[in-house]
């Protein structure tokens, strides 16, 4: 516990990362995709001479700058300031092993903003031939900045032996590209691309569902079938490579997805399985309605319509980033560190010698077991929101969350809680510390909701 505890009442830290995540996803991802979608449509139209087309396409480029550069950026330093303080341990891991490859993303990262405003600013201006160049280097820039971020995420499921044999020695960069191009690194690349393709078609679709079908109805049409068409390698290639990605995944990372589809008759649903459940339907609902209204009756097809596929589109990306989050637990890092920042190489030390035994907020400090829980519950828990402890431990006295405790402390192959809870570490005491802490928790009322008397 070598940090502060950030304690979010109610949504838990998680849900913070979570829901700025969720966004950031959507809208750096079209960042990606948009940026090849952007130059394409330019040289279709200059190939075709439609300046209707030319004018619809910087419109385009208009609202994809300042959402990618404005609401992408911003969000993506609040995902920085988030997971630093919901899970510092984590944070500094990536930092110190992969300070390499943040460097080289925040390169191609200025290229990208650079090439984006040249491209927006320049419009009319230059030759079209250098037009479409800068647009091409702002698409390569973005790809490029894609595929350092697909390393580091992809990392934090399946480090890989190479890496995880040298974790901890003070050697981790000699396995820099092993950690690097570790095993989901190419499935999740291409299945990342494949979302950044489809999602440009998606967002122009909000852009094209603004130009009056009446007045410009052939204009309308075109652009949104040629939007729609952006849809196609997604929904063709995807399930291939997913089933790619999942093999690719460790074998105990993939028991809670496994459980949850063979029971699934039973009405047994994991988390994992109801997330990725939610991004099948949902992807099915965006292919049909794509199909049917914007590809066949495009002149109808509205600005609400065009929004509803959007949700649909944060539905999807919000239970896939769900699906991926779930598959890890209870690590962070695969293997190596696990959802309250203690590595799996310091539980046998925690345990001879105390968790709190070298914690700087320990020191002097008479509330061992308020700091256990901070500690080593929090990170996943609340006290009477997401994950309740007050509602899971509800009924149960002393001896009853004391058995349960040893069983987290224990961690036994046959304990239901392994797949997905990281083992409770510490010596006697203070695991006795924490178990009289909860039970008080549970002893005492709930909070009064605001407003209440």
């Amino acid at each position: 516990m070598n940090y502060p505890m950030w304690d979010v009442p109610v949504i838990g830290s998680g849900w913070v990362i979570g829901m700025i995540a969720i966004f950031h996803v959507l809208v750096s991802h079209f960042a990606v995709g948009g940026g090849l979608y952007l130059p394409l449509a330019e040289r279709k139209a200059l190939k075709e001479g439609r300046d209707d087309w030319m004018e619809a396409v910087r419109m385009h480029a208009k609202f994809f700058l300042v959402l990618t550069l404005v609401f992408g950026a911003v969000t993506g330093v609040a995902i920085w300031f988030s997971i630093g303080l919901a899970s510092p341990e984590s944070t500094s891991t990536l930092i110190h092993n992969f300070v390499f490859g943040w460097a080289i993303e925040w390169t191609f990262f200025i290229i990208e903003i650079t090439a984006a405003l040249v491209y927006y600013y320049t419009w009319g201006r230059i030759s079209n031939q250098l037009h479409l160049t800068i647009g091409y280097i702002y698409a390569g820039a973005a790809w490029l900045s894609l595929v350092i971020i697909n390393g580091i995420l992809t990392f934090m499921l399946t480090p890989g032996s190479t890496w995880l044999s040298v974790a901890g020695s003070g050697t981790e960069p000699s396995a820099f590209w092993y950690a690097f191009f570790n095993p989901t690194y190419w499935p999740s690349l291409i299945l990342r691309t494949l979302v950044c393709v489809a999602l440009a078609g998606v967002w122009a679709m909000v852009t094209a569902s603004r130009i009056d079908g009446f007045e410009k109805p052939q204009l309308k049409a075109e652009i949104l079938r040629w939007s729609t068409k952006w849809l196609v390698p997604a929904f063709t290639l995807m399930p291939f490579v997913f089933v790619w990605y999942l093999w690719s995944v460790p074998e105990s990372q993939r028991q809670l997805l496994q459980l949850g589809v063979s029971t699934i008759g039973a009405g047994v649903f994991t988390q994992v399985t109801r997330a990725a459940l939610v991004t099948v339907m949902t992807s099915a609902t965006i292919l049909g309605i794509s199909y049917f209204l914007a590809y066949r009756n495009p002149r109808d097809f509205t600005f609400g319509h065009a929004c509803s596929v959007l949700f649909l589109a944060l539905a999807a990306t919000a239970a896939t980033e769900q699906a991926r989050e779930m598959l890890r637990k209870p690590y962070t890092i695969g293997q190596h560190m696990y959802s309250n920042g203690v590595r799996k190489s310091q539980v046998a030390g925690f345990n001879q010698s105390g968790y709190l035994s070298n914690s700087p907020w320990a020191q002097g400090s008479n509330e061992t077991g308020r700091l256990m829980f901070k500690g080593q519950c929090l990170s996943c828990h609340t006290v009477d929101g997401y994950r309740s402890m007050r509602s899971l431990l509800a009924g149960r006295d002393h001896d009853s969350i004391a058995n349960v405790l040893k069983t987290l402390h224990q961690a036994g192959d046959d304990s239901p809680y392994k797949a997905y809870m990281p083992p409770l570490v510490g010596q006697p005491t203070e695991i006795e510390a924490l178990t009289g802490y909860l039970t008080e928790m549970v002893r005492r009322p709930s909070a009064p909701a605001a407003g209440d008397n």
